[in-house]
């Protein structure tokens, strides 16, 4: 009989609370250093946000070549372009910042990159993002992530409890502020591409997070001699094999769409591959390292049904 693979020995028993300290510490100089980057340096803002000219072209010749029409476009200095396939083969979406100038300059230059385009492709759709439109889309992104926290937060509140809603909400903080400052550093476009992104690796991050919770709070319920942090360190151990085997698969499938995926989709696999990652430290080392700083006190409800358990036992 075949013996199932472990990425992770069952029955570990390591004390991931003994360097709670360090970890926090190493994450709180991460969170700082990213808020402190962001405000000194600024995020790399993508044409959604900071306005700019959008053509919908489809080739005469059947087939739209994307590096041919990269090459023609670079030498007009049009700043940062983005080009990618839309639709059928013969289609590309042009996406071409805000240009220096007023209103009109801006107007001869994409006039100049449209006569030369036409030579080889249909032009089928112009449209302007203007400044207000882009700040309007910055500002929605904002509040869509400070809604999505929010809602985390209450999910988890009701769900379980204060001491763990505010834990979960530090941690998915963490995640959230050290992704922003992710691409800082690099540089990339961030987009509306990028906030879909960052809501998504809130929803992976709580997601472990709340599975950790969970065990934490059945340990608490049948451990009543234990002392606090054991049952942490426990039920860390004990969902160890489930977190790194999901975040291990899912690892897999983002570097596969990375490397083949294609230029469009990059950077926001990238965003998603560092999301598993440090979504995955934080429900470990990060979100039950908080949690230690309170008293988990069970209700009156939790001991009648552990007494309601031991008895059917």
């Amino acid at each position: 009989m075949i013996k199932p693979i472990h990425l992770i020995p069952e029955d570990t028993k390591l004390n991931f609370l003994s360097f709670k300290n360090v970890f926090l510490g190493l994450s709180i100089l991460f969170v700082l250093i990213s808020i402190l980057s962001t405000w000194i340096i600024g995020l790399n803002f993508g044409i959604d946000f900071r306005g700019g000219v959008l053509l919908e072209l489809r080739s005469k010749n059947g087939i739209a070549n994307i590096s041919e029409l990269r090459s023609s476009l670079d030498k007009f200095n049009l700043g940062e372009v983005t080009i990618q396939e839309f639709g059928k083969p013969s289609d590309a979406l042009v996406r071409i910042q805000k240009q220096e100038g007023d209103e009109k300059s801006q107007d001869a230059k994409i006039n100049k990159v449209k006569e030369d385009l036409i030579l080889k492709y249909d032009i089928r759709r112009t449209e302007f993002v203007g400044p207000t439109v882009g700040e309007e889309l910055k500002r929605n992104g904002f509040w869509a992530v400070l809604v999505a926290l929010f809602g985390i937060l209450l999910y988890i509140w009701f769900r379980f409890e204060w001491q763990f809603a505010l834990s979960a909400i530090l941690a998915l903080f963490h995640d959230v502020i050290t992704t922003i400052g992710l691409f800082v550093f690099t540089g990339l476009e961030f987009n509306l591409s990028t906030v879909a992104a960052v809501l998504t690796i809130a929803g992976y991050s709580v997601n472990d997070t709340v599975v950790v919770f969970d065990r934490v709070r059945e340990n608490l319920r049948k451990s009543k001699s234990i002392d606090q942090s054991s049952i942490i360190n426990k039920s860390l151990n004990d969902t160890l094999s489930r977190t790194i085997t999901t975040s291990v698969t899912t690892l897999l499938a983002l570097l596969a769409i990375y490397f083949v995926g294609g230029e469009v989709i990059s950077d926001f696999t990238l965003a998603m591959i560092w999301g598993v990652m440090i979504g995955t430290y934080s429900s470990i080392f990060v979100a039950s390292a908080f949690l230690t700083f309170f008293n988990l006190r069970r209700t009156r409800e939790e001991e009648k049904e552990d007494l309601n358990y031991f008895n059917n036992e």
